[in-house]
């Protein structure tokens, strides 16, 4: 996946979005403190924010320029877009939110592949609110690769859980990332979730991106997992 966002610039308030890069990956991070920007540029890649001026593409495949009045809605967009409260549908059993907004087998994601490799079978007739926190999370991965995306953009997914439900979670994630190929953009604040899931990583602060490498390049190999020290500009 090659993603480019030309002189994007966006307000909220007094916050500034304000940045530039181009970056290949699988599994691409956006890393960042409370406020940086995260989930602002993963709603505007999404197509649920306008920004004021920039250019947005994936693959060539331009989605919004600001200067030609292209914007594309976000249902044209064919993402899967994993909120922070994962949005699933509570009057509905697990088998009915996964066959809500189902697309066809032609991208060869099946249903019955997803649910083996989510082992959520068992759960198919439970209701939602019976499901454990892990649980909800598995099935919202499930729902959003039913749609047969082009690109999954997750919003902090494992935010909400505890360390011994992240150390659960992780391995489907990254059985998704193996097995279905479909790109991600990976929103944390986690160095440990980035540095086990991502192949490269957008650092954002304050509204800019602070630099883009591989993880293992970004941050320190101890137990705090801190940023590297010289870290600098290198959105280009």
């Amino acid at each position: 996946m090659k993603l480019s966002c030309h002189h994007l610039h966006h307000r909220q308030g007094s916050f500034v979005l304000d940045i530039r890069f181009e970056i290949n990956g699988q599994v691409v991070g956006i890393f960042g403190s409370s406020g940086a920007g995260k989930t602002t540029l993963l709603e505007l890649i999404a197509g649920l924010r306008h920004p004021a001026s920039g250019r947005i593409a994936v693959d060539d495949r331009v989605l919004t320029d600001i200067d030609s009045h292209t914007f594309l809605p976000p249902e044209h967009r064919g993402f899967g877009y994993i909120p922070q409260d994962l949005a699933l549908f509570p009057h509905l059993s697990v088998r009915k939110n996964l066959r809500y907004g189902q697309k066809d087998t032609s991208a060869g994601i099946t249903f019955e592949h997803v649910i083996a490799a989510l082992e959520i079978e068992p759960l198919l007739n439970r209701a939602i609110a019976d499901l454990s926190g892990g649980q909800k999370q598995r099935v919202a991965f499930a729902r959003a690769l039913l749609a047969s995306p082009r690109l999954l953009l997750l919003d902090e997914p494992l935010a909400s859980l505890d360390q011994e439900l992240k150390l659960k979670i992780i391995p489907y994630l990254k059985r998704i990332r193996d097995e279905f190929t479909i790109p991600m953009l990976y929103v944390s604040h986690s160095p440990d979730e980035v540095v086990g899931l991502c192949d490269q990583v957008i650092v954002l602060r304050e509204g800019k991106c602070l630099r883009i490498s591989r993880p293992e390049e970004i941050f320190e190999a101890s137990t705090s997992m801190t940023l590297k020290p010289g870290i600098y500009d290198s959105c280009k």
